[in-house]
């Protein structure tokens, strides 16, 4: 496993532990749960940083939507003014 790169040297000296320690089931174990810890971090913290993205990009959209209904009543306004 070392020679081909496939794996981080932090797995594959844990599996040699666990090769050694004759608890392999046991450190494989481990190594997922560090990267489902890993995978729920980066899961998190992408979801920070999405929800204001998504909040202004929304805010945007109902505010264009507003402006496109009240842009015709403004502008009979103008035209009752005018005459």
């Amino acid at each position: 496993l070392e020679e081909h790169e496939v794996f981080p040297p932090m797995v594959v000296q844990m599996m040699a532990v666990g090769e050694d320690t004759g608890q392999l089931d046991t450190m494989l174990h481990k190594i997922s749960d560090f990267y489902d810890q890993e995978v729920e971090a980066t899961t998190e913290a992408l979801t920070s940083l999405i929800e204001p993205l998504m909040i202004a990009v929304l805010g945007g959209i109902i505010g264009s939507m507003i402006i496109a209904l009240y842009m015709p009543i403004f502008s009979v306004f103008n035209l009752i003014s005018e005459s």
